[in-house]
């Protein structure tokens, strides 16, 4: 007797339709069809196509209950919201300036929130605002409002009245582009009495009554912010003819981060002879979270549970106060050369605009306050760029390309730029020298081979005219397989140049082999020493100090003033590993990069040409 039993194993539409077929035919009424060549294969294409788009169907279904698999930003939310975990909406970018109101007049002066100041990026005007009223006394006569921020965007306002007969009323911010971190939530009593109580964002249930003027803040599935607040036990419920008033800025997003000068649009108190200075470009403005970034910090937050205690937990939470943080490296003070106790630190990279102002540091950890454990507190610096300086020499086969040594350079450098914004120029990225040397081999099928080396670079910034000690740290191993190594040469330690006091010889540095630093000069080529103890390098660790030099001046580096001191060293590994507020990123424009014909393979008749980035200083 024939099988009646349909295999339902298969997902794939070829073989739900075989399956079916399969079945068909063993059945006695269909024993003699040809499914193949009538009407019948319609029906059976039909049951496949609803089979295979139910089951399709299901598996995305699955795929959307799990946050680490949810690919509808809608889902990733709302899945994120069950671990208590908020996107951050659009930001608006900021600027911090000193304003001073040259023709004012009186013992006061006010600058009311919504101040207008406009500005240009790329040809296109944007307009700046205050984003709280603010009122001075002139010192020494001068009306200065110092360190105040701007905003990027518009000013809005939005109003409902509290109607509880409506059950399904939400108190929406219309604007998909609001930033969220300059709403102010307000309720007013009533049309006809106008006070009003301000509530604050919840932080945390542990401290909520029935009395706290507290609401909670979601984004919704249409990407827009809702405001909800408390049900009369956990924070203050809203009342019948209550007016909830939402005063936030809409944005731009990051069109004009890197805004320089700002221009007032109108009079300050009625004054309107002002002079504005940026402190600090504008930057912070940023995208809504994306949908990657809500899956990596909503386990890390519900981890950190509303407390910083670990450096991930102070990562997590600076990522979410500032989520214009590309990338974001804690430690805590006593694990620096110099050990700081109590003290947790924080580099952060900006993913638009330079390193952090001052003020925006200051913003950083005012939010960060409310997280702090115990006697922890916070310091954000800036983050350490360590350059690698490649050289490399790339053959190919002549007779496989049409491309020129020209060309190919390009080819090689697109390559190494790529693997750059890609792979490095993150805290946690390591720089791995077989995957740059085979991206080098990879960016053209008619590259042979490529033998390359490299060195590491750092720079520090001395004070002119006083004697200082200088530290810097590769905390990468260098290169010294004896001691002794390479001593009559210099070692494996270069610099710049620069003068010191007493002298007017362009000085440099190099080490020893046994770890000293010594200071020289050049007559012709031979190398004066004045110092042979000008500090001392660490090789096991890439601590190089410097110790009692009175810098007088610095020389131009690659043909441009500098204000700057290089320090060149070659490394113990190829494989150069970031540490704490470290980034690494290749220096392509100061590589240098030899692309030749191999002259043992076919139609190469020459040489070639090789081609180099930059020269030696």
């Amino acid at each position: 007797m024939a099988s009646t039993k349909l295999d339902i194993s298969e997902l794939d539409f070829d073989a739900i339709k075989v399956n079916l077929k399969n079945f068909l035919s063993k059945q006695a009424e269909f024993s003699d069809y040809n499914f193949e060549g009538s009407g019948f294969a319609i029906l059976i294409d039909l049951l496949a196509y609803n089979t295979h788009y139910l089951g399709f169907n299901a598996n995305m279904l699955a795929n959307e209950m799990y946050l680490d698999s949810a690919d509808i930003r809608a889902n990733v939310v709302s899945l994120a919201k069950m671990l208590g975990y908020t996107p951050s909406s659009a930001k608006s970018p900021v600027a911090s300036v000193d304003i001073v109101v040259n023709d004012a007049t009186g013992t006061t002066l006010s600058m009311d929130k919504g101040q207008t100041f406009t500005t240009s990026v790329n040809g296109t005007t944007y307009n700046y605002i205050t984003n709280e009223d603010l009122t001075i006394s002139p010192v020494d006569g001068v009306f200065k409002f110092s360190n105040v921020s701007l905003y990027e965007g518009t000013q809005t306002t939005f109003r409902y009245t509290v109607d509880e007969q409506d059950p399904d009323q939400k108190f929406i911010i219309p604007s998909a582009n609001a930033d969220t971190s300059t709403l102010k939530v307000k309720i007013q009593t009533s049309l006809q009495d106008t006070s009003s109580t301000t509530y604050s964002q919840v932080t945390g249930l542990t401290k909520l009554s029935s009395e706290s003027n507290i609401y909670f803040l979601n984004e919704t599935d249409t990407g827009k912010f809702e405001v909800t607040f408390g049900d009369g036990i956990l924070g203050r419920k809203p009342q019948q003819g209550n007016i909830v008033i939402l005063e936030y800025i809409v944005s731009n997003k990051s069109l004009s981060n890197g805004a320089s000068t700002f221009v007032p649009a109108g009079s300050i108190g009625g004054f309107s002879n002002i002079t504005v200075t940026a402190n600090s470009v504008s930057q912070g403005g940023s995208e809504p979270e994306s949908k990657e970034s809500i899956r990596f910090n909503a386990p890390l937050q519900y981890t950190a549970q509303d407390r910083a205690v670990t450096t991930s937990d102070y990562e997590t939470k600076v990522l979410s106060v500032y989520p214009n943080a590309q990338s974001v490296s804690a430690w805590g003070g006593e694990d620096d050369e110099t050990p700081i106790y109590g003290v947790v630190k924080i580099a952060i990279k900006a993913a638009s605009g330079s390193t952090l102002t001052t003020q925006t540091k200051q913003d950083i950890i005012s939010k960060l306050k409310e997280y702090n454990v115990g006697s922890v507190t916070p310091q954000i610096v800036d983050p350490e760029v360590t350059s690698i300086l490649l050289t490399t020499n790339a053959k190919y086969d002549a007779a496989s390309t049409t491309k020129d040594s020209e060309t190919l350079k390009s080819d090689v450098i697109s390559a190494l730029t790529t693997y750059n914004s890609n792979t490095l120029q993150k805290f946690d990225s390591v720089f791995r020298y077989s995957k740059v040397v085979k991206a080098i081999d990879d960016s053209d099928t008619s590259i042979l081979s490529n033998i390359t080396t490299l060195k590491i670079r750092k720079s520090f910034t001395p004070t002119l005219n006083s004697s200082l000690k200088y530290n810097v740290y590769f905390r990468n191993a260098l290169y010294n397989p004896h001691t002794g190594h390479n001593s009559t040469m210099g070692g494996i330690l270069s610099s710049t140049g620069f003068k010191v006091n007493g002298s007017n010889f362009e000085h440099f540095l190099d080490d020893d082999g046994n770890g000293v630093v010594r200071a020289y000069y050049l007559s012709g080529a031979t190398r004066v020493y004045t110092n042979s103890t000008q500090g001392t390098i660490d090789y096991s660790t890439g601590a190089i100090t410097i110790n009692s030099l009175q810098i007088t001046s610095i020389s131009n580096i690659r043909g441009s003033a500098s204000s700057v001191i290089e320090l060149t060293v070659q490394p113990s590994s190829n494989d150069i590993v970031p540490v704490r507020d470290q980034i690494l990123e290749i220096d392509i424009a100061n590589s240098t990069i030899n692309v030749v014909k191999d002259t043992f393979v076919g139609g190469a008749s020459d040489a070639g040409v090789g081609y180099n980035t930059t020269s030696a200083y």
